[in-house]
């Protein structure tokens, strides 16, 4: 069964939540796991991209988007369709959806900001996985 967390940057926590997607990003792959990002849209996922290139001083992420890299030398893509198939490991939701395919790896990282409508769908598919059984877990991140 997937492991579900839920990333919530605290109370006067910097940044948002395409920041705290880069440090999830960052430990995945310090960790030796792939790693699929899924955008909701094509915009977001471009700015994703930008932001992978910056958001640290001295970090390399090797990233890409999805029909724009080759993903069996990108361990870090980013998608807006759950695509390719073939990629099971961590996946991390910038949608307001639960994802049809997150049911495929095994991991599952949802990573929220203080906006109340992100907070808000935020609170509808924890409620969404919790209905389903999964074992969730909440990190606050400062």
């Amino acid at each position: 069964m997937t492991r579900v967390d839920f990333y919530v940057l605290a109370d006067g926590a910097r940044g948002d939540r395409l920041g705290l997607t880069c440090r999830i990003a960052e430990r995945a792959y310090g960790e030796g796991r792939r790693v699929l990002v899924h955008c909701p849209d094509m915009d977001l996922a471009r700015r994703l991209d930008r932001l992978l290139w910056t958001f640290r001083d001295g970090s390399f992420l090797p990233h890409g988007l999805v029909g724009e890299t080759n993903p069996r030398y990108t361990p870090l893509l980013i998608s807006t369709n759950g695509e390719p198939a073939d990629e099971d490991q961590v996946l991390i939701n910038l949608g307001a959806e639960v994802p049809e395919f997150f049911g495929r790896f095994e991991r599952l990282c949802e990573p929220l900001d203080r906006d109340p409508s992100i907070l808000r769908a935020g609170r509808q598919r924890w409620k969404y996985y919790s209905d389903c059984g999964y074992d969730l877990k909440h990190h606050e991140v400062r």
